[in-house]
């Protein structure tokens, strides 16, 4: 029996942290980290970083949904970073570094609304979560040597 595996894409600040917070999950058969959402072709992490491009730092994951349902990766991506801090997490600043979901089926969509009004409805944050919810775009796969950073 074919295994079938989808793609999901989640923007928390700095994509090395992000991508050793989700390669943690059982279920998760790859990861690698990259850019997504601006309007710039090729970008390389100094692109990026100089903030010309209109790119999330993003890491992409492909994981099998038998396993491990989109939902727990939507709890691991809120748990990991502040939803309420806009384009800033830690000492990182800059629209590289915003919180964004982005979603490759309509399925996703609707979970990570679903997700992000519940989180608000617990009313855990005194601040209002500025975390974006947009279509996946281009994948720009960042160099080898910021793939699996943190090992």
């Amino acid at each position: 029996m074919t295994q079938v595996l989808e793609l999901a894409t989640f923007g928390a600040g700095c994509f090395w942290g992000v991508e050793a917070a989700f390669r943690q999950l059982s279920g998760i058969v790859d990861t690698s980290v990259g850019y997504m959402g601006g309007h710039f072709e090729y970008p390389c992490y100094l692109d990026v970083l100089s903030r010309i491009t209109g790119h999330a730092e993003v890491c992409q994951v492909q994981f099998d949904p038998a396993a491990l349902a989109y939902d727990t990766l939507l709890d691991t991506f809120w748990r990991i970073h502040d939803p309420t801090s806009l384009n800033r997490q830690g000492a990182d600043r800059g629209e590289q570094y915003r919180s964004v979901i982005f979603y490759h089926t309509t399925a996703q969509a609707e979970a990570a609304r679903r997700s992000k009004h519940q989180l608000h409805a617990l009313g855990r944050y005194h601040k209002s979560i500025v975390t974006q919810i947009q279509p996946a775009s281009t994948y720009w796969l960042a160099s080898a040597d910021h793939q699996r950073y943190f090992g």
